[in-house]
């Protein structure tokens, strides 16, 4: 079995758990994704996910931190760890994107990577004038973008003629750092998601759920048809509690879980959410902590329970933990510190799923 990977969210709203904490206000800056990235890699984490809004979906009066910029400067900024930038296709020209992903790769030394979310906060789009497609015409328009975007870093003369994009001999100079090119994650977790993940990604990035849902899900995807010989990677995020005892991280989760209740007023994300959304008609399924399943993983206990948990996850086959904390930089050095070793010393010398399927 391979290491896991671990990750962090970038706090692009605030905070990844209770908006306002006693010990952590809220803070949607660059200055503090600096900090956090910074601190994260001399963790010994290796990847980021800057995820993607022009406006905070949580409340439109609060802060955002702007996904393409911070990713350029975080790039400057930091000089080992993989910075994953969110990308919703209807936002962006994927020629212009293309472009503005080869900058970010020359700048991170081919460190760079893109996370193809296909949009479900529909203010933004209907407030800037962006026609917000029907949920399975997104993906159709998705999957077009994602083969435009591969193409034009090839480094090859393009000509595309599709249903929503026509290129003309067009061709990008300098080629990519990266080999072949940016890896490519795709989020989402519909039967459309599933099927351009198996198609067009190199890592399937899931939400957030108990391991059994998470090894159906993986087990859905290995039968999706994928002409490369690459085997597709998976990733999962999650809000983790980790304490000394899994006493002492229940009783936390309980603290935060009623501060994210007496604060966390979701009317207006419901209203703009569009309603076949998967993530979305789980919602109710899976309440506690955090963004993108947040707690629902189960990554809550002691720190033993935790590497626990995290090894089970990798041996049916999640390589990558994209992770959230609270408060974000003390609970980060704490996984760092006592959480890390312990499923280093706790995975067994066995195939994983995708080494299993790299020989399949």
């Amino acid at each position: 079995m391979s290491e896991p990977r671990y990750g962090i969210w970038i706090p692009v709203y605030g905070n990844c758990g209770v908006m306002n904490h006693p010990l952590e206000p809220r803070d949607a800056s660059y200055s503090r994704a600096k900090d956090l990235i910074q601190l994260a890699e001399r963790c010994g984490f290796t990847t980021t996910l800057i995820a993607e809004h022009i406006i905070n979906p949580r409340n439109q009066q609060l802060d955002q931190l702007e996904t393409w910029t911070a990713a350029a400067a975080l790039a400057e900024a930091t000089n080992s760890i993989e910075i994953i930038a969110a990308v919703k296709p209807l936002l962006f020209h994927p020629a212009i994107l293309a472009k503005m992903a080869l900058g970010i790769d020359a700048i991170s030394g081919g460190r760079f990577a893109i996370n193809l979310v296909s949009a479900w906060f529909k203010p933004e789009m209907e407030k800037s004038g962006i026609s917000f497609l029907p949920h399975d015409e997104r993906y159709r328009y998705s999957d077009e973008w994602i083969r435009v975007v591969k193409a034009l870093w090839s480094g090859e003369r393009v000509n595309f003629q599709g249903d929503y994009f026509q290129i003309s001999d067009l061709n990008f100079n300098p080629p990519p750092v990266a080999n072949p090119h940016p890896r490519v994650y795709v989020g989402g977790e519909s039967e459309p998601a599933q099927a351009l993940a198996a198609k067009e990604a190199d890592v399937f990035f899931l939400n957030g759920r108990p391991i059994e849902v998470i090894r159906e899900t993986i087990a859905q995807v290995a039968k999706q048809p994928r002409d490369r010989s690459k085997p597709l990677g998976f990733a999962m995020s999650a809000f983790v509690i980790a304490r000394p005892t899994d006493e002492e991280a229940q009783e936390e989760y309980h603290n935060l879980r009623a501060m994210v209740v007496a604060q966390d007023d979701r009317s207006e994300l419901l209203k703009g959410v569009d309603s076949e959304v998967v993530m979305f008609k789980n919602l109710a399924k899976y309440p506690g902590v955090g963004s993108n399943g947040g707690t629902a993983a189960g990554l809550v206990g002691s720190y033993d329970t935790v590497a626990s948990r995290i090894a089970e996850f990798n041996r049916v086959g999640i390589g990558t933990f994209m992770l959230q904390f609270q408060p974000f930089a003390t609970e980060m050095r704490h996984f760092s510190e006592e959480v890390m070793p312990r499923v280093r010393r706790r995975n067994p010398p066995e195939a994983s799923l995708e080494l299993l399927a790299a020989k399949g």
